[in-house]
């Protein structure tokens, strides 16, 4: 009995850090095909090639009609969980270098705490909101740094916004999916709001197509950012869901800044300050602390206690 649940631990670690690995590496895919795409052809035909992957699957597995009953709210969401935020993704990686745009991503658990705070009450205890505050720090401190900025027409400021603004659209979509979504099976979800992204920037995309042709590496970026990075990476993140709670699933998101900045470093000889280095531990100790991973409170109760208090 033993030795089959440490198995299903052994398992369940290797596909979180598979997880983290293939998220992480969505980065460095964006990069490579946002420089002859553009930020929004890129992003639709990422969520494009992600519907084509998975709908076969929602098809064999019967959810098809739990799709199709609420069709009009999971589309919506794929343009705030998936359209959107790749995009500005996209976007900010023609400015800044992998690894500083993914440890801005792992702010996406500190703004859904801030979104569901003001739009679905749900207020913080006090160290909650010392996480808030510590994560907008340590932002702010790798906009002082600006290690990871490339020279380009685009001032890094508007780069770092984009980041900010794909981690506020994350963090909207997750408190309206739990308002209006939480009975919808994850795979219908999943593969409908790729459907509704790709649908509701099909137009923008088509205005935007680059004019010369993309080359065979960009590509081979995006038919990879579409299979691996949005189609297998949903699927491990169901089964991770299944056989554990959201929480210590969400819990990948601390993985993701680890491996897009050894990729970076490694494969596309992109910068790691020190800086960058004490602005990402700041931001995962705040995102910690705002939802809730940490909570220094009881271990501040404990040293306070004195010999004899019951």
């Amino acid at each position: 009995m033993n030795s089959i649940r440490s198995d299903q631990g052994a398992g369940w670690l290797a596909q979180f850090v598979a997880l983290g690995a293939i998220w992480g590496s969505s980065f460095m895919f964006m990069r490579l095909a946002v420089a002859d795409f553009g930020p929004v052809a890129t992003a639709t035909l990422r969520v494009s090639l992600g519907a084509l992957f998975l709908l076969p699957l929602l098809l064999w597995r019967g959810q098809w009609p739990a799709l199709r009953a609420r069709w009009r709210a999971i589309f919506f969401v794929g343009l705030l969980n998936s359209g959107i935020p790749f995009a500005l993704f996209a976007f900010s990686l023609l400015t800044i270098t992998t690894g500083l745009s993914s440890i801005i991503n792992a702010t996406v658990p500190m703004f859904g705490a801030l979104v569901a705070w003001l739009w679905l009450g749900e207020r913080p205890g006090r160290w909650r909101i010392v996480g808030l505050v510590l994560g907008f720090i340590g932002v702010s401190l790798l906009a002082w740094d600006q290690a990871g900025v490339r020279e380009t027409d685009v001032h890094p400021i508007w780069a770092m916004l984009a980041c900010l603004g794909a981690c506020i659209s994350y963090a909207l979509a997750a408190s309206y999916t739990r308002l209006y979504l939480h009975d919808v099976p994850p795979l219908a979800a999943a593969t409908g709001s790729q459907i509704g992204a790709a649908l509701g920037m099909a137009l923008p995309a088509l205005w935007l197509w680059p004019q010369q042709a993309p080359s065979q590496a960009a590509w081979l970026s995006l038919l990879v950012l579409g299979a691996l990075c949005t189609g297998v990476a949903y699927l491990l993140y169901f089964r991770l869901l299944g056989s554990s709670s959201p929480t210590r699933a969400l819990a990948v998101t601390y993985l993701i800044p680890l491996f897009a900045v050894s990729y970076g470093v490694t494969l596309l000889d992109e910068p790691f300050t020190p800086g960058m280095g004490l602005s990402a531990l700041v931001i995962l100790l705040g995102t910690a602390m705002a939802t809730g991973m940490i909570d220094p409170g009881p271990l501040l109760r404990r040293m306070r206690k004195r010999p004899g208090d019951p």
